[in-house]
């Protein structure tokens, strides 16, 4: 079995506390041979760390989430590259724009948005993005922040449009695509997706949400990769183990940390 990485889902969520090492175990038996747990809150990173480092193929991300962005107290890009020293750390965020729902106030978004940036820049660490009903000013802040200094990430979860995902790979940038492609109603982002090279794809659950067909409407788990996988490998017309081990090599290329933890 060609192993599948499970680049972003959320171990320390309160819907894995009784049986997280189950599911991590179903993850392994469905060919999930690495998962990313990622942070929402860089106030809580020690919890995540601590959960990554009871796996050796469980890495982490530290950052605070766009709807935490005005809750959380706004923390330097020093710091956060400090937190990213550790081992298990592989990611910066997830950090980003949200402007679906009223849960930050923007300008606080986008202050925190460029501090984890900064702290991509100094560690060189991923940028994982989440961005929603905000691509003009995502990808505005991504380019401006390029010209002071090269970083490398991805669009986590992409449901935008083509503008988005050609301005997002102009950067060298990858594309993670979620079981939202599964949905029948998500012909536009399959249709996104087919114009996205293999070589800067990757796959995700964003667990425990966004379960993919056939689980939709329950608790998502890394497990249900798979499905998104073989979803996703049949959009492309390649095999599904074609698939997995061209989007591992993905994972990787960019994760570049994550290959001490395998």
């Amino acid at each position: 079995m060609t192993m599948l990485v499970d680049s972003h889902c959320h171990l320390d969520y309160a819907d894995f506390e009784a049986d997280r090492d189950a599911l991590i175990s179903r993850a392994h038996a469905s060919g999930v041979g690495m998962m990313v747990t990622i942070s929402t809150k860089f106030s809580e990173a020690d919890k995540i760390i601590a959960i990554a480092s009871q796996h050796a193929n469980i890495v982490c991300s530290v950052g605070t989430h766009p709807h935490e962005a005005g809750r959380e107290t706004q923390v330097a890009a020093e710091h956060i590259a400090k937190k990213a020293i550790h081992p298990k750390v592989v990611g910066i965020g997830e950090t980003g724009l949200d402007y679906f729902y009223d849960h930050s106030v923007i300008e606080k978004q986008k202050q925190s948005f460029i501090a984890h940036i900064e702290a991509s820049r100094l560690t060189q660490l991923p940028l994982i993005v989440h961005a929603r009903d905000a691509d003009i000013d995502t990808a505005q802040i991504l380019e401006d922040q390029m010209k002071q200094g090269t970083f490398p990430g991805l669009i986590h979860c992409f449901t935008a449009g083509p503008d988005l995902a050609k301005r997002a790979l102009d950067m060298g940038f990858y594309i993670s695509i979620s079981g939202i492609a599964t949905f029948k109603n998500a012909q536009n982002l399959r249709d996104v997706i087919k114009t996205v090279p293999l070589d800067r794809l990757l796959v995700e659950t964003d667990a425990p949400y966004l379960a993919p067909m056939p689980h939709r409407g329950k608790r998502n788990e890394p497990s249900f990769v798979k499905h998104t996988a073989a979803c996703l490998a049949e959009l492309l017309d390649v095999s599904e183990e074609a698939f997995a081990e061209q989007t591992t090599e993905n994972f990787f290329r960019l994760f570049t940390k994550a290959k001490l933890s395998v």
